[in-house]
């Protein structure tokens, strides 16, 4: 496995582990706080690196590649949506939040999410590791 790679897949795994730990706090508290500042901190630094290291390598494929390139587009729009939906939820939820409303937004929120990292270790991930290879 690609290092970049590797440490993407580190990245997701950190967040997920991150959300977990501030669902099962009081998001009121300096420590539910700490922790979805931590959370969004970890999107946006491996949203970051994914622009920056990964998506130029794929890109650069896809040029000569029209099922590649279909596959980007369609990632690279869907990442737009999740991005949004994912800062509107941190933002929203900077100086706390609790009740129903948060739990169903703290909901869609981790959804959103996990099927976005499924689909990037499934797919885009693998098709890096291929390129390595060839």
């Amino acid at each position: 496995m690609p290092k970049l790679i590797k440490e993407l897949k580190e990245e997701h795994l950190f967040l997920i582990e991150t959300l977990n730990k501030a669902k099962n706090l009081v998001v009121t508290s300096d420590e539910g706080q700490s922790t979805l500042h931590d959370a969004k901190k970890a999107f946006l630094d491996h949203l970051k690196k994914e622009d920056e290291q990964l998506y130029p390598a794929l890109k650069k494929v896809a040029k000569n590649n029209s099922e590649l390139k279909q596959i980007l587009e369609t990632f690279i729009t869907d990442m737009d949506i999740v991005s949004k939906s994912a800062i509107a939820f941190f933002d929203k939820y900077s100086e706390g939040g609790e009740g129903i409303e948060f739990a169903k937004d703290f909901g869609r929120l981790y959804i959103t999410l996990s099927r976005r990292i499924n689909k990037e270790e499934s797919i885009i991930y693998e098709k890096y590791d291929e390129l390595l290879k060839s």
